[in-house]
């Protein structure tokens, strides 16, 4: 029974907000809430003991925060999904939550029906980035990035890359790529390691998100 289910740790400082979001939660019979924490230190604690599928994680709690958390829990257990809790004034740390790992960034207003989706996204190995954030981190990533990367590297990408990427920067996931695009999955799984090879990046956020930055792909 709850095997089958999406298990999904809440962590927020606040009592109310991890109360909410519980009963949010409770509404969708595929998710199940297995614990939760008021600080980051919690977190990192739970994901040992119960390894979730999905940690929603507050940004700004005391002691350990919300990015020192994913990024220890990251490295340790990467098949994690972690959804980053933020409001409007958080933008400063998107590109500190990119290189830690997170899988999402929803704000905290969220619609209920939209959170539960974005768990699932999440749970099923995607990325999702709130519209309504997404200028805040480009305008982030222009203030902060160093620009490391080389241009010829993602100026290498194949065409077929370059509609992978597209497809990934528009939430896909690798099976609706496979059909959009008439190719089995295994290949979309080579198509993207390859893209995360040549933009040297980690995973499918910071893939979309340096894609965006250097306009290979658009936003719709």
């Amino acid at each position: 029974m709850q095997q089958d289910k999406i298990k999904v740790v809440i962590v927020d400082d606040h009592p109310l907000v991890r109360e909410g979001l519980r009963k949010v939660l409770a509404m969708d019979d595929e998710i199940v809430v297995v614990d939760e924490a008021g600080d980051g230190q919690g977190a990192i604690n739970i994901a040992r003991k119960l390894r979730p599928n999905v940690i929603l994680m507050d940004i700004n709690m005391p002691g350990t925060n919300g990015i020192e958390a994913t990024r220890v829990i990251k490295r340790e257990q990467p098949r994690i999904g972690v959804i980053a809790l933020t409001i409007h004034e958080d933008e400063e740390y998107v590109l500190e939550l990119v290189r830690a790992g997170v899988s999402g960034y929803v704000l905290k207003d969220i619609a209920p029906a939209k959170l539960l989706d974005t768990i699932k996204t999440v749970a099923s190995g995607n990325s999702v980035i709130d519209p309504s954030i997404t200028n805040k981190i480009f305008s982030e990533i222009n203030r902060l990035s160093r620009h490391r990367k080389q241009r010829g590297d993602w100026e290498r990408l194949t065409d077929r890359e370059m509609e992978v990427l597209q497809l990934m920067s528009k939430g896909q996931s690798n099976r609706d790529i496979a059909k959009h695009l008439t190719i089995s999955e295994k290949t979309v799984k080579n198509h993207i390691t390859n893209i995360f090879r040549k933009l040297q990046v980690e995973d499918r956020t910071q893939a979309v998100l340096f894609a965006l930055k250097n306009h290979l792909v658009e936003l719709q």
